[in-house]
């Protein structure tokens, strides 16, 4: 059985910047669930990429700074499936997967038959027409907030950034602390400032060494020290948020599904996307999703969830989905429960195939992340 869907009305990512913009008195936000901010004239937001809230709970002996503002810290949801591309989708529109379009890691271009990846965002579509709600950079602005995002230099343009961050300058720092300095500059240079600043290296190191490693958790001290760097440099009146886009888990290699060695499993899917721990299976014409679900539910067992884009969509999985948007979602789901995951040795790289933390699923370990504010400065 599925846990229950996302509330994306108020306790998710999408929540987030919504809330932020009306704490900095955005008249186009004033409605939104506030998230318990108080007024700032100037914000900071950081994404911490992989920062799940169940690994920073269980890991807060290495984080002084985070740990002392713990007991205020809201627990929220990513959202699904639980990956940046997604939440990065979310976290920018402020709206859930199924208004911004942004449905997984590979998703089904349906007017050109083709899977791509939202990451990289190789021989994907239009951004601007992929997804094209505002951003709330771009909704706030229009209320006179300076808007900056600061983040590694290849970002700027990207088709992910277009798709789900524009709006405002962009400021490329490579190292976390060029970051921190990058973020401090755009705060003081406004007195009506948001500051989007990203950090990846904790996600990266989560992948490659897993989120249980000594690696993992020395990257978190590093993460943890440079934020509180920041608290101590930026000017009074400035409100300091902390955020992830997805928690992980550590996915042993004996627990994978191969579908080289899985003839079977392939049958009437003509693509498979998604991501290792939530599939997405596009059917050959002529193939009833029933059967699909039967003969993956028959081979993952009680390991997985089996379902159809029809049960995804009306259980709320993707919050309000457009038209547009529906048939980029796979017609059949498959959603893994338990530490393991459904990869392809002849269709992935292997680089990917090594990776030994993983998310994507529906797991409290994936989809919870944490909201930490630091309160504006008076002095």
């Amino acid at each position: 059985m599925l846990p229950a869907a996302p509330d994306y009305r108020s306790g998710s990512l999408a929540s987030v910047l919504p809330a932020v913009a009306r704490s900095l008195g955005s008249s186009r936000y004033a409605t939104v669930p506030g998230l318990g901010l108080g007024p700032a004239d100037r914000a900071v937001v950081v994404l911490v990429d992989g920062l799940g809230y169940e690994q920073l709970v269980r890991r807060s002996g290495h984080a002084p700074f985070l740990r002392a503002n713990l007991d205020s810290t809201l627990r929220l949801d990513s959202g699904f499936p639980s990956t940046t591309a997604t939440s990065m989708g979310s976290f920018g529109t402020g709206t859930p997967p199924g208004q911004h379009g942004l449905v997984g890691y590979e998703v089904l271009d349906p007017e050109r038959d083709l899977v791509f990846n939202e990451l990289s965002w190789e021989n994907g579509p239009d951004p601007f027409r992929w997804q094209p709600t505002s951003t709330v950079f771009q909704e706030v602005l229009l209320d006179g907030v300076e808007v900056t995002r600061v983040g590694p230099g290849f970002f700027d343009g990207s088709g992910l950034t277009n798709a789900a961050l524009r709006g405002g300058r962009f400021r490329a720092a490579s190292s976390m602390a060029d970051r921190v300095s990058a973020a401090v500059d755009a705060v003081k240079a406004s007195p009506h400032a948001l500051v989007y600043l990203y950090w990846g290296e904790l996600d990266k190191v989560g992948h490659v060494h897993g989120p249980a490693s000594w690696e993992w958790v020395d990257e978190l001290e590093s993460v943890d020290r440079h934020l509180s760097s920041l608290a101590t440099r930026v000017p009074a009146g400035t409100a300091i948020h902390v955020t992830a886009d997805h928690g992980m888990v550590d996915v042993p290699f004996a627990h994978r599904v191969d579908l080289a060695g899985e003839p079977d499993l392939l049958t009437g899917v003509r693509h498979v996307a998604g991501e290792p721990r939530a599939a997405q299976l596009y059917l050959s014409p002529g193939t009833t999703p029933a059967e699909v679900v039967q003969r993956w539910q028959d081979r993952l067992a009680d390991r997985a969830w089996l379902g159809t884009r029809d049960e995804m969509v009306d259980a709320g999985w993707f919050g309000a989905v457009r038209p547009e948007v529906r048939d980029r979602i796979g017609d059949v789901l498959a959603i893994m429960l338990d530490d393991g995951a459904v990869v392809d040795t002849a269709r992935m790289r292997p680089e990917l195939l090594r990776l030994r933390g993983l998310h994507g699923s529906v797991t409290d370990e994936e989809r919870g992340i944490p909201f930490v504010t630091v309160a504006a400065r008076t002095v």
